[in-house]
């Protein structure tokens, strides 16, 4: 029965872990995104740290990602950078995997 517990509590550990991974690799990414998009719109360096905090705030406005593509997708068109649904969510997407590594390398 120990060895049951055991592994009942290094799969709560590994669950723990993993979601902590996605929370902070996600945080990241809204990071980056929003330094990206800042680029886009042609923020200055001070303006572009703002804009991305503002980014990785708008991610707890509700579950999963569409908060923080909202938020940058009115962003951008309000500036006129004339980038697609598309092109966004794959930067999004790209940026994730960045993030992950990043999270992961510490």
């Amino acid at each position: 029965m120990a060895g049951f517990e055991d592994r009942k509590k290094a799969q709560e550990s590994k669950f723990a872990h993993d979601q902590e991974l996605v929370f902070k690799a996600t945080a990241r990414r809204n990071k980056l995104l929003g330094l990206w998009a800042a680029a886009k719109m042609g923020l200055s360096d001070a303006e572009a740290a703002d804009y991305a905090a503002s980014v990785v705030k708008a991610d707890f406005e509700e579950a999963g990602d569409d908060d923080v593509f909202r938020k940058v997708k009115a962003d951008l068109d309000a500036k006129g950078a004339g980038l697609s649904d598309h092109q966004i969510r794959r930067e999004m997407d790209e940026l994730m995997q960045t993030a992950i590594e990043q999270v992961k390398a510490g």
